[in-house]
């Protein structure tokens, strides 16, 4: 089975059940499998072809449901864009994919005006068009009665994802549908994900967990879709008691958004079954932040990247309560885990070294770049670029990205410690901490900061109750924000090569 064949089951098998709630629409599974048909049509009229790749730059919406498997039904390769990604940006993934079409959100048309003319690409729009740009939805009506199936096979590759580039422009990872569903197997199991399910969609849909873990997990099972184009605290609280939500996952921001909502203790969250977080680390303190203001023992963490599907490892809500943290003790289904050397050798507890995974749900290679794909694949083994060590249970935690660790005078340093340490503090709003060029110690240890009042505390008799001397920040900088990409992660090569200049030692 491939993704488009998963809408036409659905269609078949639960024709009248509601499938996706998104504001005041609601669709069944019937509804959208025959609109995906039209547009399907209406997308091989207008030239689009087999392996064609399409780019959607749209939010959360219906569209997205219908343009996402109308270009898999006309087995087009779909390459999702990030709705926060600039007219740049989006131009980027235009020439490096080779698109022939894009599909884009009324709401996004004035990123996409200034590419019409340098970009002579086929242009869709939800909205309003013109000479220059087609509407995705055809006109005739008799455009309904054509059917149409996919004949892509499960191993052909079938999607771009393009992840958000933290050290250069946004690498393209490719994906087939055995690449996918096995993930969205995997999550349907280790969440208990079923047909009566109803699954919360805030975050992007243009990334690889929202997507494939639980769109897709969704899809598979025949579960209902809430859709909304943005989170806000208030959506969150409001649709799960207005929609009986049982699944949500959310990047940990989301958590602690909303863990400081005025209204939190008040409201009815019952219904959740899963309350699921990932892409970026919680502290132990914050885990335990979170789960006291949502009033839930249902918190679950799971570990991947995009590269892998993304799989890795999970924290059961059991789990939690000891070792909030960590990011579970055992790989989760179709997937394995190691920790290894610089020699590809398994390190033994306590020692760092870093994360391997091997499953199906890794991707096919990054597109148009061997070299970086023979550099993280090797033996089926996808090298994630993260360290950790495992606990004397056996536990796995997240040390640091091998990347941004600092050597200063031949001792490793990891700036994820110093920053939990320093996020601690009750001035500090957040902290990144990097490694700067130093002429004696090779590196020594700088920490940006955002604070309450916008100073810099004074905070070395604090630090020194928490960390060795050696880790101790030598240089601090406050500042407004922290520098973050279109996905919200953090930019630490930009602290590094913008500040570089301004430290004295």
């Amino acid at each position: 089975m491939n993704i488009s064949q998963l809408l036409e089951r659905n269609a078949r098998k639960y024709y009248d059940k509601e499938a996706f709630v998104s504001g005041s629409l609601r669709q069944t599974y019937g509804d959208v499998d025959r609109i995906v048909n039209t547009l399907a049509s209406e997308l091989r009229n207008l030239g689009i072809q087999r392996d064609d790749r399409v780019l959607l730059y749209c939010p959360n919406t219906m569209d997205f449901v219908y343009s996402y498997f109308a270009i898999l039904r006309i087995d087009a390769i779909v390459v999702p864009v990030n709705a926060k990604f600039t007219s740049r940006e989006l131009a980027y993934v235009i020439e490096h994919s080779g698109a022939k079409a894009c599909i884009v959100h009324e709401q996004l048309m004035g990123h996409a005006e200034p590419l019409l003319e340098r970009h002579p690409i086929v242009w869709f729009t939800t909205g309003e068009t013109n000479e220059q740009v087609a509407s995705i939805y055809p006109t005739v009506e008799s455009a309904y009665c054509e059917i149409i199936q996919s004949s892509r096979e499960n191993d052909e590759l079938t999607t771009i994802l393009y992840t958000s580039g933290t050290t250069g422009d946004p690498k393209g990872v490719m994906f087939s549908s055995r690449n996918i569903l096995s993930v969205a197997t995997m999550m349907c199991i280790e969440t208990e994900m079923n047909e009566p399910s109803k699954v919360l969609h805030l975050m992007p849909l243009t990334h690889s967990a929202p997507l494939h873990l639980f769109f897709i997990a969704g899809m598979y099972v025949g579960a209902t879709h809430i859709l909304a184009p943005t989170f806000t605290p208030d959506l969150l609280l409001d649709l799960i008691e207005e929609e009986s939500v049982t699944h949500f996952f959310g990047a940990p921001v989301a958590y602690l958004l909303t863990a400081k909502h005025e209204q939190i203790q008040s409201r009815d969250l019952s219904s959740i079954q899963r309350f699921v977080y990932g892409g970026a680390p919680l502290s132990t303190t914050e885990v335990k932040f979170v789960q006291q203001a949502f009033q839930t023992d249902r918190f679950m963490c799971v570990y991947g990247l995009t590269e892998a599907g993304p799989s890795g490892t999970f924290l059961a809500p059991n789990e939690h309560e000891r070792k909030a943290g960590s990011i579970g003790k055992r790989a989760a289904l179709n997937c394995e885990i190691d920790i290894v050397n610089d020699n590809g050798d398994h390190v033994p507890r306590g020692e760092v070294g870093e994360i391997v995974l091997r499953g199906e749900g890794t991707m096919l290679g990054l597109y148009k770049d061997e070299a970086k794909t023979l550099e993280v694949l090797k033996d089926d083994l996808l090298f994630t670029g993260d360290l950790a060590q495992e606990d004397e249970d056996g536990y796995i935690w997240v040390v640091d990205r091998k990347k941004d660790m600092i050597i200063s005078g031949g001792v490793n340093v990891y700036p994820k410690e110093i920053e939990h340490v320093l996020q601690d503090h009750p001035a500090i709003i957040e902290a990144a901490v990097v490694g700067v060029p130093h002429p004696e110690w090779g590196e020594t240890i700088k920490a940006f900061l955002v604070t309450t009042d916008g100073q810099l505390p004074n905070i070395n008799d604090y630090l020194s109750t928490q960390l060795a001397s050696y880790k101790i920040p030598k240089l601090y900088e406050a500042l407004e924000e922290l520098p973050r990409n279109a996905s919200g992660k953090l930019l630490k090569q930009v602290l590094k090569q913008e500040r570089l200049n301004q430290d004295e030692y």
